[in-house]
């Protein structure tokens, strides 16, 4: 957001992260599998900087247009985990999920960007906390759909 010299090297890192959490579903998914995931977390970041971008720049228009596809990329992401794993990640279950990730996401950036300090390491906190639970809510996902592997 602060528009520093590592903004590019943080990008590349942040998207390697998307290609990260597809891989660590091939053994139980395949490649297809991976490769879906992959590409709807990497439309996930990037909308994410628009959202930013036009945030930072005052662009309401822009901004909300963003933010329309963030949450229908959210939604996309959910009916994938949940088609890969319907007992253990029901739809809406994976949908609250997604939604809560967004909304915390948002209150985040929003704290940054008018230099709540505070706020924005609150914000972080919240984000942290929720991104492990769902960490740990799909690894044992996981872990219930394929016994037999651990």
């Amino acid at each position: 957001m602060a528009d520093l010299p590592d903004k590019a090297a943080a990008t590349d890192r942040l998207l390697q992260n998307q290609v990260d959490i597809g891989n660590a579903i091939k053994p139980y998914y395949g490649n297809a599998a991976v490769d879906k995931l992959t590409a709807l977390l990497k439309e996930h970041i990037t909308t994410a900087a628009e959202i930013v971008a036009a945030a930072k720049a005052g662009d309401k228009s822009k901004q909300d247009d963003a933010t329309k596809r963030w949450f229908a990329n959210a939604d996309q992401i959910a009916a994938f985990l949940s088609g890969a794993n319907p007992k253990n990640w029901p739809r809406a279950e994976m949908q609250r999920m997604m939604h809560d990730h967004l909304n915390l996401t948002t209150n985040e950036v929003v704290a940054r960007l008018h230099s709540d300090w505070a706020g924005d390491i609150a914000a972080y906190d919240s984000v942290h906390s929720q991104i492990l639970q769902m960490a740990d809510m799909l690894s044992a996902g996981i872990v219930k759909q394929y016994p037999g592997k651990f």
